[in-house]
């Protein structure tokens, strides 16, 4: 893989954005999305960073990547929880080190901002998504997620 550079997201990329978004929802879960529902969502991030913030990792041939982080406030620790999500690189630069560089600048920044931790929730059979984590230096925490539907949805996520 050529050199990877990391950057936010603009509006300028909300139509790749939101693609990715939808291709990964299809990929890690065979599940579809409504695209114009993704796009009302990926503008209001990219309006608001309190939302979250897309970084984009760019090769010679454009976007071949992103993740959208999110945070949480910690009243155990007085600080703030990073979360990745709608974590994506396009097929055919999968294994070549652009989730690593995404990963990387992101931790960078984490570190910076005194984050006590970097977390994801990944679907259980994603095994190609796992490999890439613990490749990283993630680890499987003895957290399991619950939730309360309040909110119809196309989709379980």
């Amino acid at each position: 893989m050529p050199d990877v550079t990391i950057r936010e997201a603009e509006p300028r990329d909300l139509r790749v954005v939101a693609d990715f978004v939808v291709a990964m929802a299809r990929d890690s879960e065979g599940v579809e999305l409504d695209l114009e529902t993704v796009e009302a969502g990926v503008q209001a991030a990219l309006e608001d960073p309190t939302k979250g913030v897309y970084y984009l990792a760019e090769a010679d041939e454009g976007v071949v990547g992103q993740v959208l982080v999110t945070t949480e406030w910690s009243d155990w620790n007085c600080c703030e929880y990073w979360w990745l999500q709608s974590v994506y690189v396009l097929p055919h630069c999968r294994r070549r080190g652009v989730f690593a560089a995404l990963y990387r600048h992101i931790l960078e920044r984490a570190r910076g901002a005194s984050v006590a931790a970097i977390r994801l929730y990944v679907h259980r059979q994603n095994d190609a998504a796992r490999n890439a984590y613990e490749h990283v230096g993630m680890r499987e925490t003895d957290y399991t997620v619950f939730e309360s539907r309040l909110r119809s949805s196309s989709t379980n996520a």
